[in-house]
């Protein structure tokens, strides 16, 4: 297996993961057009985050991470986002890989202070999956409000 950063090559796939992902996990589908641009959107700007891709022949699993600065820590936070693996590739170590690779990445870089994420309530296999990798549940709770006339599913 070979972990990589994703290019501009790998939009495709990257595109069907978010609406797999979206589909499975909220049961939403998602617009092709916002989640293409999107997809795009952090690939063109690599300051704002990446994504980390997992494969052999094809692409298994990918995850996406975006930079949240911390005044507090006078560091960046990597949130760990989108992250999908085919259903045949799951249970298999695949996420370790990426998540180990990630860390790798985070150790050479001084700005980076941590890691974290968001999950479902009810996905508890994720939570232990994270859990296990090390990971501790925090305090927070994540709020949000979308500008009105935001719509990137059906």
């Amino acid at each position: 297996m070979r972990i990589r950063l994703a290019t501009s090559a790998d939009a495709a796939v990257l595109v069907e993961f978010n609406a797999a992902m979206a589909l499975e996990t909220e049961g939403k589908n998602l617009r092709p057009e916002v989640i293409g641009a999107g997809v795009r959107g952090l690939l063109d700007n690599p300051v704002a985050g990446f994504y980390v891709l997992a494969e052999t022949e094809r692409v298994l699993a990918a995850l996406m991470i975006t930079k949240e600065w911390s005044d507090w820590r006078n560091g960046s936070f990597w949130w760990i986002q989108s992250v999908y693996v085919r259903p045949e590739a799951r249970r298999q170590g695949v996420y370790r890989r990426l998540y180990r690779h990630v860390q790798e990445m985070a150790a050479k870089d001084p700005q980076v202070c941590g890691f974290r994420l968001y999950v479902e309530r009810e996905n508890s296999a994720a939570q232990a999956a994270y859990a296990a990798l090390g990971m501790k549940e925090t305090r927070y709770f994540v709020f949000e409000e979308l500008k009105p006339g935001v719509r990137f599913y059906r």
